[in-house]
């Protein structure tokens, strides 16, 4: 099932003259994300040889989604930068220290959406504006719509997962030491991971 439009070189073919799908025209509404099924994490490789992940365990946003015009659907995270979890405390204060995120002056990493494109099946590209110190720099979300569902409380639920891969000196964050035997101790390269639930709001 498709949530969003296929934008490819066969757009001749306009999104208004195709039939509406009835299960995606169901979905339309607008959606909070479930924090508590929610994860949004990285992964960046350490000393070259090894990876550390992390999680940012505080953040909120928002779907809006529009099953008769899927262009038309929209995103919106806000991800509390001082909730930043790699399990070692040491690590994390320095994470939020002024050496990286300065989480003192710039609390939140945001992303807001600006389009969106199905490469195939349920798998979309969300195109947006992620800010990080208030730097803002484009950012494309590669996402698999995993479906929807009713829970045991009676909430209507959509189901996404997906990842990016950003280089974290672009928004700033360039601290480093460099290692003895060549190289660094912290990549450039970050690679971002999303898995999300959402509710469909009451009303």
């Amino acid at each position: 099932m498709g949530l969003f439009s296929r934008r490819n070189n066969e757009s001749a073919v306009a999104v208004a003259d195709l039939p509406v799908d009835p299960a995606l025209a169901a979905l339309t509404g607008e959606y909070t994300i479930d924090p508590a099924h929610s994860s949004i994490g990285f992964t960046v490789r350490h000393a070259m040889v090894t990876n550390v992940r992390g999680t940012f365990a505080d953040h909120e946003g928002t779907l809006k989604l529009d099953g008769t015009d899927p262009a038309a659907s929209t995103a919106r995270i806000d991800v509390r930068i001082a909730s930043v979890d790699t399990g070692i405390a040491d690590r994390d204060a320095h994470l939020r220290g002024e050496d990286f995120f300065d989480a003192e002056r710039f609390p939140l990493m945001t992303f807001r959406s600006t389009g969106a494109a199905q490469l195939g099946g349920d798998t979309y590209r969300i195109t947006g504006d992620l800010t990080i110190k208030d730097v803002t720099r484009p950012l494309s979300i590669d996402l698999e719509f995993n479906g929807a569902a009713t829970d045991v409380y009676g909430n209507e639920r959509v189901g996404f997962e997906g990842s990016a891969e950003i280089l974290r000196s672009d928004w700033g964050l360039t601290w480093n030491a460099a290692l003895e035997t060549g190289g660094v101790m912290v990549s450039d390269k970050v690679k971002l991971t999303f898995d999300i639930s959402a509710i469909r709001n009451a009303g």
